[in-house]
């Protein structure tokens, strides 16, 4: 029980929670990213349906189709970054391909994702109904990946078969997952839930579930009013303060902690099947989080910071320009901070093919064209590379003026991080007010 789930000690109180019998019919696992708790919360899932024992290996009907995430008594929802890891279990089963771990690896990310297009969430969805032909595809190439052997000689095959499914998952990643649990899903899980299991016990997981406008809320809350006996269900978050009071009353918390270096260590070993050196080769640690894990993801993210670099740049050279142009009109000095991050960072915005903008608006566009929009949760990695573009050059001005403007930046981007992450504001609006309070404080020459 809970085997798979390496150094949390949430799962413990979870473990004695289900042999006590003590077990709330609805929960918050909450804690910071990478910390297990959409693993828990299907082991959890596969835990209460057993049929014998309950341990990781068990052979029961129930747990063989729990391990595979193709269990009709689980259902989930919910928007997540899906992209870096189908990448990254897509690494591991390309070098590990007669491994018969790597491969379930590899088809549980996928099947997280398959599963949210479940009929009995996107019955008559017109978005789903547009995507039928890609979703009929993918679920083709996916069986045909399952039932596929590992044998040597046919790697060159099982490799392009792979990039088939991940270049699908990717599409419907970005054409079919709502960044909001509409209430329509909502509404539809709630009719499920009422539904008899066709085992011993159905689980509804919500992940990422302060990403809910008032309507879904409101027709969640009714289900955890008067959830039906044999369901279970399960909302992750972050932030246990992004779940409003009315929900969070309703759920038992269990709380996700960081684990420790060695930890994080031993899951990208034993799940990642990594053997290197993690902080100096295949990982770098995340300054934020110091997390091994999200650096090994981030990696293998569509937008990771390979590509977020030349729109960090743009960004901090654009609002050196703006600055500047108002300052000068004002017949007022240009500090000499702004006049260094456009010396230092214009080259890398230039060869990047960005054009030059004097006005938010349009450094704001382009920055959501050339991002798409900052999809996959990458906008806090965004703004955090910004913050380190501009640590580099102070530490190179060794200008006081420029220890004054980077808190002013550290203040502003982080209401940005929040405004989206967890107010659920739109990158666009967001970026607009983090450059209308940066100008508005250099020109009036505050620092906080």
């Amino acid at each position: 029980m809970f085997e798979n789930i390496i150094e949390q000690g949430a799962v413990s109180q979870l473990q004695d929670d289900i042999l006590g019998g003590r077990l709330a019919p609805s929960m918050l696992f909450y804690g910071p990213g990478e910390t297990g708790k959409g693993s828990a919360a299907f082991e959890t899932a596969r835990v209460l349906s057993c049929e014998n024992g309950a341990s990781w290996k068990c052979s029961c009907s129930s747990c063989e189709r729990h391990r595979y995430l193709r269990n009709d008594d689980l259902l989930i929802l919910g928007k997540k970054q899906f992209a870096s890891e189908i990448n990254a279990c897509c690494s591991v089963f390309l070098r590990n391909m007669t491994s018969n771990g790597a491969k379930l690896l590899f088809y549980r990310a996928l099947r997280k994702l398959q599963i949210r297009f479940s009929p009995v969430l996107t019955e008559d969805d017109p978005k789903a109904g547009k995507l039928s032909s890609l979703l009929q595809s993918f679920d083709e190439k996916l069986n045909e990946f399952l039932s596929a052997k590992a044998e040597a000689e046919n790697s060159a095959a099982a490799e392009k078969l792979c990039n088939s499914i991940v270049k699908d998952a990717l599409s419907l990643d970005e054409e079919g997952i709502s960044d909001f649990v509409p209430v329509s899903q909502i509404r539809r899980s709630s009719y499920w839930c009422r539904l008899a299991p066709n085992g011993k016990r159905k689980t509804l997981v919500i992940e990422n579930a302060g990403n809910m406008r008032d309507e879904s809320r409101n027709s969640l809350l009714k289900l955890l009013e008067e959830p039906p006996s044999n369901v279970s269900i399960i909302l992750t978050t972050h932030r246990r303060d992004a779940v409003i009071p009315t929900i969070l009353s309703r759920l038992r918390p269990y709380r996700f902690l960081k684990r420790s270096a060695e930890g994080e260590r031993e899951v990208l070993r034993r799940v990642f099947q990594l053997q290197k050196n993690f902080e100096t080769d295949e990982v770098k640690s995340d300054e934020a989080s110091k997390s091994l894990i999200s650096g090994y993801l981030d990696s293998f993210h569509v937008r990771s910071e390979e590509k977020l670099y030349p729109l960090a740049a743009y960004l901090t050279v654009s609002f050196a320009r703006i600055a500047s142009f108002c300052l000068k009109k004002n017949n007022t000095q240009i500090p000499r901070f702004l006049t260094a991050l456009g010396e230092r960072y214009a080259p890398a915005a230039e060869a990047s093919g960005f054009e030059r903008a004097l006005k938010n608006a349009d450094v704001v566009k382009t920055l959501l064209a050339k991002s798409g929009g900052f999809e996959g949760g990458s906008f806090s990695r965004f703004l955090k590379l910004c913050l380190e573009l501009c640590a580099a050059a102070a530490r190179e001005e060794n200008d006081p003026q420029f220890a004054a403007f980077n808190e002013i930046l550290g203040k502003y981007s982080g209401e940005a991080v929040t405004a989206v992450d967890i107010l659920n504001q739109s990158p666009a609006l967001a970026l607009e007010a983090f450059l209308y309070k940066m100008k508005t404080a250099v020109l009036r020459g505050r620092n906080g």
